[in-house]
C-alpha cells in the first residue's frame, strides 16, 4: 500500500468551541461523510497521528445554566473521513506522493446497486450461449462485433489466460506517472513542430508547452523534491524511486526545452519575420525608434522598477516564483569593488513592447508589426538605475518554486480561512528550478545557485528570450490569416429547431426529450448558460443547486445564481476552494455569492468536489419537476470555448433523484446514500467500472460479443489498469483514447496485445470522459467527470451518469471508436512505451482531423435547420 508523505498528511488542528448557532451554516463537515468507498490509509510513521485523527477532538458547546440539563451532554464533533467509508480498498493521501499499491491482489470490488462482480459474472455464464460469435472490432460503432485485422471469427475460445504467465510477473506493466506526463508535453511540442498548422497557432503551442512545464515543476517535481529531502523515497508502482524519477525528469526536461528553444529561434521566429512580425533586439532599432523607446522607458517603466542591492546589509532578496529578473554585476569606479544587484521585470507591464512606428495597422495588416522584449529595454537603461556605477554584466533569470498548497482541513469555515492563509504562504515555497540565459557567466550562475539553495542539476541554460509563455501575447495579435479559421458554436439541435438570436424554452425542450451537448461544437452560452439564466428568471423555479469547481467572477453563471437568490429562490452553490491555482479566484467570487444570499458550501473536508452538476427544481401544473445537467467540464464560459466536453440535459426521474441525493450528501450527511444511474466517487466509480470490465471478460469467455472503449484525460490507477490487462489477456479488444497521463502499456505480448491506445491533441483540449462496454450487444455507456486516477477515484467527489437514449449511445460510441481508428490523425502508444505520431496515411494522404470533422458536422446541422 502507498506510503503517504508525513508532510502531506493532515493532522488534527486545535478546534475552539463552536457556538450552536454557527453549526447550521457550517454544512460541509467532511466530504467523506457521504461516501462508502476507499479512503486514505496510514503510513507506519504516522500511526499515532492517524489514531488521533480517527478519534477527532471533541468540540464542546458551552452550556447555558438556564438551558435544559439534557442538552449539556451533547457534543458536536468534526466528521472523520473513515466515519462513512468502507474498510476495503487501496487508500491514498496525496497524489503527489501516492503511486504504489502494495496489494496487487486487490480488485476494487464493491457494491454497485444490488449486484456484485461475482453476480454479474455468474449471470453472464449462466445465460445460454448464442450462436457462434465473432470477435469485437473496436473501429465499429454499430454494435456489430467483427474480427480485428481480418482474422477469422472465433467462437467459444478456451480461456487464453490459462497459458499466460501471471499478471504480477510483468514488473514493468505500469509507466511512471511523471514520465508519461513528460510524454504528453512532448506531444504538445510536436504540435508546435507541425508545419501544417497556422503560424501563430504553432507559437501558441510553444506557450502551452512552457506553461505546462511550469505547473509540472511547481507541483509534481516540487513534491518529489520535498519527499527526497524528507528521506521518504519508496519504490513506486513503476519500479522507480523518487531519486530516479527526478533524474529522469531533469534529463528529459532539459532535452525538450532545448528542442523548444531551437524550434522558436530557427523556425517559428524567422517565419514570423517573413510575415512582418518581428521580434527585435536593441541593435536592430533605428535611431528614432531607440529615442522614442528611451522616452517610453523614462515615463512608463523606470518609475515601476526597484533595484535591490545585495551585500552584508542587504541580504539576497526573495525571488517570487516565475518572475523574470535581471542579475546585474556592477563595479564602483572609485573603490574598484564589485557589487551584485537584482532587478525584477515588472509583471504588470507587457512582456513585448511595440516598436514605435511599427504598430499593427487595421487597414494594412500585411505590414505586420515589430516588438521588443521589455527586458532588453530595461537592460539598455541600467545606467539610469545605477548612476555612477559601471555595469559589468547582466543576465536574465527565472525561478520556479514549490506552489503546492498544504492545508489542515477541519470544518468548512476553518477550511476557508486556512486556504486564505496558505495562499499567502504559497509564494514563499522552496525553489525547484532555475532558468538562466545561456550567455550567463560561471560566476553569476554559481552565485545564483548558492543564493537560491539549488543544485547545478536544477539549472536550465536556454537562449533568450526566457519564458516562452509570453508567446501568448503574439497569439493575441489580430492576424486571422495566421490562425485557425474562425468557428462559431451552434445551438444544440435538441434545444432549437433552427438557429435564432432569441433562445427557446429550454424547460419545454428538456421535457420533450433528453439533450446531449458536445462543446465547443455546441454552444455553451445557448445551452448550459441559458439554462441557468432561464432558471434564475423563471418565477416557477423554486430552487437551483450547482457545483462550481472553476469559473470566473464575472461569469454569467455566477450572475444568474445571484439573480436567483435575490429573487427569493433557494440557491445552493457547492464551491471547491481547493481547485489548484484557482483557489484565490474561487474564494473571491464565493464571497460574492454569499453576500447575495446564496447558500455556499465550501467543498468537503478530505475530498475535492470535482463533479459537474446542476439541478433546477420547478413547480409545474402536475407537481414538482427536476431538471438536471450532468457534464464533464467546468461551468466556465471561457474554457467552454476551448475545451472539448460533453453534457446531458434531462428531467429523467432516476437522474433527478440521484442528483438530489448527491447534493444532500454534499451539503449534509448521507452515509447510506444509494444511486440509480450515477456512479459516484470515491464510493462506486472504480468498483462499477471494474465490475463492467469483469463482465466483458465473462462474456468473452462464454463466446459472446465483448469490447471496451474508453476516452479519458488520464489513466494511472493500477486497479483499473490491471483489470484492463485481464480483459486483454482474455481476448477482449480494448480501445483507449487518452489525452495526457497514460500509465497503461499497449501491445505488449502476453500482457496487452488486445489493447490499443491513441492520443489526440488539437485546436481544442480533449476533456470529455466516456466509458463504453459492449455488454453482450446492449451497450453500457457512461459520461462524467472522473478520470482513472487515484485522485479522481479516491480523493474527489466525481460522477458518471449512464446514458440510456439509444441515439446518444450510438453517437458517443462512434465518437470513441472513430477517434481510436486508424483513419484519424493521432499519436499511437507503442509496446516499448514510446509514442509515434500518425498524421499521414500509407499513401501520404493527410489523415482525418476529428475536431475538424466535428466542426463540419455542427455547421451542417445549422444549414439543415435554415
Amino acid at each position: 500500500m502507498t506510503t503517504p508523505d508525513p508532510a502531506e498528511t493532515p493532522t488534527p488542528s486545535q478546534e475552539s468551541p463552536v457556538p450552536p448557532a454557527a453549526f447550521p451554516d457550517d454544512r460541509a463537515r467532511d466530504g467523506t461523510a457521504s461516501v462508502d468507498g476507499p479512503q486514505p490509509a496510514a503510513d507506519v510513521a504516522e500511526a499515532s497521528a492517524r489514531e488521533d485523527l480517527a478519534e477527532a477532538e471533541d468540540i464542546d458547546i458551552p452550556a447555558d445554566p438556564d438551558d435544559d440539563p439534557e442538552m449539556v451532554d451533547h457534543v458536536i464533533e468534526a466528521a472523520d473521513p473513515r466515519d462513512f467509508a468502507d474498510d476495503a480498498g487501496p487508500q491514498y493521501e496525496d497524489e503527489d506522493f501516492d503511486e504504489n499499491i502494495d496489494d496487487p491482489g486487490w480488485t476494487g470490488r464493491g457494491p454497485l446497486g444490488a449486484e456484485s462482480t461475482d453476480a454479474l459474472i455468474d449471470a453472464a455464464i449462466a445465460r445460454p450461449a448464442p450462436p457462434p460469435a465473432i470477435a469485437a472490432d473496436p473501429s465499429r460503432a454499430d454494435g456489430v462485433c467483427e474480427a480485428r485485422n481480418g482474422e477469422a471469427p472465433v467462437s467459444d475460445p478456451p480461456d487464453p489466460e490459462d497459458d499466460l504467465p501471471p499478471l504480477e510477473s510483468f514488473a514493468e506493466r505500469y509507466t511512471d506517472r511523471e514520465l508519461t506526463w513528460m510524454d504528453f508535453n512532448e506531444r504538445v511540442l510536436e504540435q508546435a513542430e507541425d508545419q501544417d498548422l497556422p503560424l501563430l497557432e504553432r507559437a501558441w503551442f510553444l506557450a502551452i508547452f512552457s506553461s505546462n512545464l511550469d505547473e509540472f515543476y511547481m507541483v509534481r517535481v516540487a513534491g518529489l523534491m520535498r519527499r527526497i529531502k524528507a528521506g521518504i523515497t519508496p519504490v513506486r508502482a513503476s519500479g522507480l524511486d523518487a531519486h530516479q524519477v527526478v533524474a529522469a525528469i531533469t534529463e528529459r526536461a532539459k532535452d525538450l526545452t532545448a528542442r523548444q528553444a531551437a524550434l522558436f529561434q530557427d523556425d517559428v521566429r524567422p517565419k514570423l519575420a517573413a510575415h512582418n512580425i518581428e521580434i527585435l533586439a536593441w541593435e536592430d532599432l533605428t535611431a528614432e525608434q531607440a529615442e522614442r523607446l528611451t522616452r517610453y522607458f523614462r515615463h512608463q517603466i523606470f518609475p515601476v522598477l526597484t533595484p535591490l542591492a545585495v551585500d552584508p546589509s542587504h541580504p539576497f532578496p526573495y525571488i517570487s516564483g516565475l518572475s523574470l529578473n535581471l542579475a546585474v554585476l556592477l563595479r564602483n569606479p572609485r573603490s574598484g569593488k564589485e557589487h551584485f544587484a537584482r532587478l525584477k521585470v515588472p509583471p504588470s507591464l507587457p512582456r513585448y513592447i511595440t516598436v514605435p512606428g511599427r504598430e499593427l495597422s487595421t487597414r494594412n495588416k500585411a505590414a505586420g508589426t515589430a516588438l521588443i522584449p521589455i527586458e532588453l529595454v530595461i537592460a539598455r537603461h541600467l545606467d539610469h538605475l545605477f548612476p555612477g556605477m559601471d555595469i559589468l554584466e547582466h543576465h536574465l533569470f527565472r525561478v520556479t518554486r514549490n506552489e503546492n498548497l498544504e492545508v489542515e482541513e477541519d470544518d468548512a469555515e476553518n477550511l476557508l480561512k486556512a486556504m486564505e492563509k496558505e495562499l499567502e504562504r504559497r509564494r514563499f515555497g522552496a525553489g525547484v528550478r532555475l532558468e538562466v540565459e545561456d550567455t550567463i557567466t560561471p560566476f553569476v550562475r554559481r552565485y545564483l545557485v548558492r543564493a537560491l539553495g539549488l543544485h547545478d542539476d536544477d539549472v536550465f541554460e536556454l537562449p533568450a528570450p526566457l519564458d516562452l509563455t509570453s508567446l501568448n501575447q503574439l497569439h493575441d495579435l489580430d492576424l486571422p490569416e495566421l490562425k485557425y479559421p474562425r468557428f462559431v458554436p451552434v445551438t444544440p439541435a435538441g434545444l432549437a429547431p433552427q438557429e435564432s438570436s432569441s433562445a427557446g424554452d429550454i424547460f419545454a425542450a428538456i421535457r420533450e426529450h433528453d439533450v446531449l451537448l458536445h462543446h465547443p461544437y455546441d454552444s455553451f452560452s445557448t445551452s448550459v448558460q441559458e439554462f441557468v439564466s432561464q432558471a434564475a428568471a423563471d418565477p416557477k423555479v423554486l430552487a437551483i443547486k450547482q457545483t462550481l469547481y472553476r469559473t470566473s467572477g464575472d461569469s454569467p453563471i455566477v450572475d444568474a445564481l445571484i439573480e436567483a437568490a435575490e429573487e427569493g429562490k433557494q440557491v445552493v452553490a457547492i464551491v471547491e476552494i481547493k481547485a489548484r491555482f484557482d483557489e484565490e479566484n474561487n474564494i473571491s467570487w464565493a464571497r460574492k455569492l454569499e453576500r447575495a444570499g446564496v447558500h455556499v458550501v465550501y467543498g468537503m473536508v478530505g475530498l475535492k468536489t470535482h463533479c459537474k452538476l446542476l439541478l433546477v427544481v420547478r413547480q409545474e401544473s402536475d407537481g414538482l419537476r427536476r431538471y438536471c445537467h450532468v457534464g464533464t467540464g467546468n461551468y466556465h464560459p471561457k474554457t467552454a470555448r476551448g475545451y472539448e466536453d460533453l453534457g446531458l440535459l434531462t428531467c429523467d426521474r432516476d437522474v433527478a433523484q440521484d442528483m438530489t441525493t448527491l447534493f444532500n450528501l454534499l451539503s449534509g450527511y448521507a452515509p447510506r446514500a444509494r444511486f440509480r444511474r450515477l456512479l459516484v466517487a470515491p464510493r462506486t466509480v472504480r468498483d462499477g467500472l471494474v465490475e463492467r470490465i469483469e463482465r466483458e471478460i465473462a462474456n468473452r469467455r462464454a463466446g459472446r460479443p465483448a469490447w471496451i472503449r474508453i476516452k479519458v484525460n488520464s489513466i494511472i490507477d493500477e486497479t483499473c489498469i490491471d483489470a484492463l490487462y485481464r480483459a486483454s489477456r482474455a481476448g477482449v479488444p480494448v480501445d483507449i483514447v487518452v489525452r495526457g497521463i497514460c500509465g497503461i502499456r499497449a501491445g505488449v505480448p502476453e500482457l496487452s496485445e488486445n489493447i490499443r491506445v491513441r492520443s489526440i491533441l488539437g485546436r481544442y483540449l480533449e476533456h470529455s470522459r466516456v466509458y463504453a462496454f459492449c455488454n453482450d450487444g446492449r451497450t453500457d455507456l457512461f459520461i462524467g467527470s472522473a478520470d482513472l486516477m487515484h485522485r479522481n477515484l479516491d480523493r474527489r467527489v466525481e460522477e458518471l451518469v449512464r446514458i440510456t437514449d439509444p441515439a446518444m449511445i450510438d453517437e458517443l460510441d462512434w465518437l470513441v471508436a472513430h477517434a481510436a481508428s486508424d483513419a484519424v490523425s493521432s499519436w499511437w502508444l507503442n509496446p516499448d512505451g514510446t509514442w509515434t505520431r500518425h498524421a499521414y496515411g500509407p499513401d501520404g494522404e493527410r489523415l482525418e482531423d476529428i475536431q475538424s470533422t466535428l466542426m463540419a458536422r455542427a455547421r451542417s446541422r445549422v444549414k439543415g435547420r435554415h
